[in-house]
């Protein structure tokens, strides 16, 4: 028995481990050549099959003595027609994929810089005498260290919640009623409903319009209030997030639409991000008014107002990206060139390959649908695809970061006496 098992581990000893996927592509091509899942293949066998078909009929026509040749003069022509819309489409859906990705990495990098920020100088001043050889004046705060500490939590939570409220915006999933939004948002937040919001301070946005709207905003409460403007589609409305595809989302959609404006949206409504940008800058304000950045100064305030009105910049032009698809005409006209090219390609290919260009006609036509396919998926990078950017993680990401901040970094100490009042030393 022993001998026998003795036997076994020397056998397991000498046993070549296993080769994993990842290692192989190091060395070979061939589990990428291979590998179906997370191909572009999917998109594009039906359109394959149908060339493929296409070049077998020619093939047997041609077998039963049929004249189906074309002269060779007309593939040369279309294939640097194709060529240059090929590589046009592919260029611009990559660059629409990578501003996308740009513009949320820069985001990301103002959520870390103001939440860093606001954690360490963010602190209340100090509570001795003010000294007669300081130039200036000390400030002095009513809250209590645990006071603020409640207030910078909340605006830290704030940042990570204007990163999924983008998240959600390009989605065109409007309001707070989304699960990655619990914890992040606090109690005191701005609630939206119907046309109007209010908060748990008891503060109410002012209502322009008079008492004869009442009826239609009754008939308006289910409305949504958080897009100046919305799009009509003839699919249904976005209900969850969790298993929506991009095709149903109206702002990643390739297809023509029109916009229809709801009664007192262009007054009454704003994007759900821009919410939370000006609690931001509120909350930057009451810090500065309170006496409360004394260590950073008027620069400070300036730095970290920039870094708000950033996230709004990288905000407008995710939404340029969302809302602004590759004209129509550009992917008709790609699909129209490429079509006449692969089914005119069997008719030149007949004469002198014969059975044969069946299958060159397949790889030919594999090749050239499978780059235009990549450039269709690309091109709205903002969806639940995927190959669209994952947003869900970046925004786990950075809200697992400003909870660690929280929890484990120290906050910054107290300022020292005096400030810059921004008036001089008189």
């Amino acid at each position: 028995m022993e001998s026998h098992q003795s036997l076994k581990f020397a056998l397991a000893a000498f046993k070549s481990p296993r080769i994993k996927r990842k290692y192989l592509r190091k060395y070979s091509w061939l589990p990428d050549v291979l590998r179906l899942k997370g191909s572009i293949i999917g998109r594009i066998i039906g359109p394959v099959l149908t060339v493929t078909i296409f070049a077998a009929l020619v093939a047997y026509a041609w077998s039963k003595g049929k004249r189906v040749v074309l002269t060779n003069s007309v593939v040369p022509l279309l294939s640097v027609v194709v060529g240059l819309i090929l590589v046009f489409r592919n260029g611009t859906s990559y660059d629409r994929f990578w501003e996308g990705r740009k513009c949320f990495s820069s985001i990301t990098s103002n959520v870390r810089n103001l939440s860093r920020m606001i954690w360490i100088h963010v602190s209340l001043p100090p509570d001795e005498d003010h000294p007669a050889h300081v130039l200036g004046k000390t400030p002095t705060s009513a809250l209590t260290t645990a006071q603020l500490k409640r207030q910078k939590i909340e605006v830290l939570q704030f940042c990570v919640a204007f990163a999924c409220a983008v998240k959600h915006y390009l989605r065109n999933e409007d309001g707070p009623d989304y699960d990655d939004y619990t914890g992040i948002l606090p109690a005191s937040f701005t609630r939206i409903h119907d046309l109007g919001y209010t908060t748990a301070q008891g503060r109410s946005s002012p209502k322009s319009y008079d008492a004869t709207s009442s009826a239609s905003d009754s008939a308006h409460n289910n409305t949504n209030a958080t897009k100046r403007v919305r799009r009509k589609r003839s699919k249904k409305t976005l209900v969850g997030h969790a298993t929506t595809s991009a095709s149903t989302t109206p702002l990643l959609s390739n297809s023509h639409q029109t916009v229809e404006f709801h009664p007192y949206a262009d007054r009454m409504s704003i994007p759900f991000p821009l919410l939370i940008a000006h609690e931001l800058s509120s909350a930057i304000f009451r810090f500065k008014r309170e006496g409360l950045l004394e260590t950073v100064g008027p620069a400070g305030m300036n730095a970290m107002s920039g870094l708000v009105q950033s996230m709004v910049d990288q905000m407008t032009s995710m939404e340029r990206v969302a809302n602004t698809p590759i004209p129509a005409p550009y992917g008709i006209h790609l699909k129209q060139c490429v079509t006449l090219y692969l089914f005119a390609l069997p008719l030149t290919l007949i004469n002198d390959l014969g059975w044969s260009t069946i299958p060159i006609v397949t790889v030919v036509a594999f090749t050239l649908m499978g780059i235009e396919g990549i450039a269709d998926e690309i091109e709205m990078p903002f969806g639940y695809d995927a190959h669209d950017l994952p947003l869900d993680t970046y925004c786990n990401d950075l809200r697992e970061e400003i909870e660690f901040m929280i929890e484990r970094l120290p906050e910054g100490g107290h300022g020292a006496h005096g400030y810059d009042d921004g008036e001089g030393d008189d």
